[in-house]
């Protein structure tokens, strides 16, 4: 099935592996991210593997340009099948030096962000639309060196579940894939063995639907 695809937080790593996968797939793919040559990059290996891509740098903190960016893309391509999510802060200060302004601006980024993305692709999606989020062991295992990222990933988690229930009266269904291990260039936690539970995850049965998965290699 050809599938219109926009990705967020688009990178090298785990959504990069995504964006192929549907790419070869034959699905039409767009990218946000905030590194222009990585998006550079991306799209131009898509593009040479035959796939329709489509790129755009964007600050995903930034509310107003993110939803001008999804908005285009969603323009472009008349409706979005899949929506996926995949941005967190990684900050390396434990629960003494972490300052609240600091905590608040990783949220916004890892949490906040979904916000902004699903509202302004809401109007492009229909029934057997789907939404994925990379989740992280960190939600309920978080590494204290880096709190806030422990913090971002269990909201994130939560959110889903609280998107997955508003829409889910429309067809479109949210679900988060927990990631229990430390990605790997290589073995069960390499970027392209995630991207297929990612995958995966879109393909459950609505009537026993999970809005978390937990990936365990």
């Amino acid at each position: 099935m050809t599938r219109n695809v926009l990705i967020a937080g688009a990178g090298p790593g785990v959504s990069g592996s995504l964006a192929r996968l549907y790419a070869a797939e034959g699905g039409s793919v767009g990218l946000l991210g905030a590194d222009e040559d990585v998006l550079t990059q991306l799209r131009s290996d898509l593009e040479a593997a035959g796939a329709v891509a489509g790129s755009a740098v964007v600050d995903l903190t930034d509310d107003a340009a993110t939803r001008h960016a999804v908005t285009r893309m969603g323009e472009q391509r008349g409706h979005l099948d899949v929506v996926h999510f995949n941005p967190s802060a990684y900050r390396e200060k434990d629960p003494l030096s972490l300052t609240p302004d600091e905590l608040l601006e990783d949220v916004r980024l890892g949490v906040g962000a979904l916000l902004s993305v699903v509202q302004a692709a809401r109007p492009f999606m229909g029934p057997g639309g789907r939404i994925t989020v990379t989740g992280s062991m960190a939600a309920d295992s978080p590494w204290f060196g880096a709190a806030s990222l422990g913090v971002q990933k269990a909201g994130v988690q939560n959110l889903v579940h609280s998107i997955d229930a508003a829409l889910a009266g429309d067809g479109i269904r949210a679900v988060s894939v927990t990631v229990r291990g430390l990605l790997k260039k290589d073995g069960p936690f390499a970027p392209d063995n995630v991207a297929r539970a990612l995958r995966a995850a879109i393909e459950q049965d609505e009537a026993d639907w999970r809005a978390e998965i937990p990936y365990t290699g």
